[in-house]
This record gives C-alpha cells, sequence and structure tokens, in this order.
C-alpha cells in the first residue's frame, strides 16, 4: 500500500511537467532582410521595432562594414557609388561599402513580440547578392587584417520569414511571409 501511494503521488507531481509540454504556447523566430523601415514596417506591422532595427544597424555598420585603405579597393568588390569615406568609433577613417539593408530577428510568443530582438547592418556587393557579418567567427567581425568577415546571405529583401517551434510533439516548419 505504501508503494502504490507513492508511486502515485511521484505521477501526480510529474503532471505539471507533461501538461506544459503539451501546452499550446508557440514559440516562432521571425528574421528578415528589409531594404527600409517602411518595408520592415509593412511585413511586421510594429514601426518602433523597425525604427530601432534601423538604427542599431545604421549604428554598427561603420564597426562591422569592410575596411579599405582606398576607395579604388572599396569599389572593387562594391562598386564605386556604394563606397564611401567613414569613421570608426575611434576615429580611424576608411573606406566602405554604405549599409543597403538591415536585418531584424524578434521571438514571438503566440503571435506577439517577446522581450528584445537583435539586428545587423547589410551590404550589397558588386554582383547584386547580399551579405551580413560574420557574426560566428571568434565572437568579432574581425578577420586577421583588421577587416570584418562577411557571409553571403541569400535571403529575399523585404520579406520576413518565420520558423516555428511548439510544444511536445510538435514539428518546425518555415513559411515566407509575402510581399
Amino acid at each position: 500500500m505504501k508503494r502504490s501511494r507513492t508511486a502515485t503521488l511521484l505521477l501526480m507531481s510529474t503532471a505539471p511537467l507533461l501538461l506544459t509540454a503539451c501546452s499550446s504556447n508557440e514559440e516562432t523566430a521571425r528574421e528578415g532582410l528589409y531594404t527600409s523601415v517602411e518595408s520592415c514596417v509593412s511585413q511586421t506591422q510594429d514601426r518602433a521595432t523597425c525604427q530601432q532595427a534601423f538604427d542599431k544597424a545604421t549604428q554598427d555598420s561603420a564597426e562591422n562594414s569592410p575596411h579599405f585603405a582606398t576607395r579604388e579597393e572599396c569599389a572593387a568588390g562594391y562598386d564605386w557609388d556604394r563606397c564611401e569615406e567613414r569613421r570608426d568609433s575611434s576615429g580611424h577613417s576608411f573606406f566602405g561599402p554604405m549599409m543597403t539593408g538591415f536585418f531584424l530577428s524578434q521571438m514571438m510568443r503566440n503571435g506577439s513580440p517577446m522581450t528584445g530582438f537583435t539586428s545587423g547592418p547589410a551590404f550589397r556587393d558588386a554582383g547584386g547578392q547580399w551579405q551580413r557579418p560574420d557574426q560566428n567567427y571568434g565572437g568579432v567581425y574581425r578577420n586577421t587584417g583588421g577587416t570584418p568577415n562577411m557571409v553571403p546571405v541569400s535571403a529575399t529583401p523585404d520579406r520576413a520569414i518565420t520558423t516555428s517551434r511548439g510544444g511536445f510533439g510538435s514539428s518546425s516548419g518555415e513559411r515566407g511571409g509575402g510581399s
């Protein structure tokens, strides 16, 4: 009798955990590559977050863009009209490509934004391909020559991508938000 009472109590104590795992609180991750604040707002309906993401990406772009000694070096990879003289946070002058877009990543729960977001600058090279700073390179954006590592991006601009993760037994999927 004592053994069955202990087993019953043990099973009862795990029931809330099982119910939590089966809950309908679905989390999604939404990321998009946007060419303007307006295109971001049209996809997310969240002007404040889009503006903050754009402002942060703009601020980060000088530190996280490729650095070249001359405009000619920059233009070899990013076209003459996309290269400009810039200054990093230390005041050092360099030539680099202009930020031509920004990324916004946001966690959602049941369709509502959770706290915080991440954002970063995006650049287009001379071939029209999108790039972003490599955030996985040793925790910094710089290669051994002091220039940020850039990674190609195969995202469609001005279109949000949503990845879902549900509770126990759910499968994950991906869908594109239309534009």
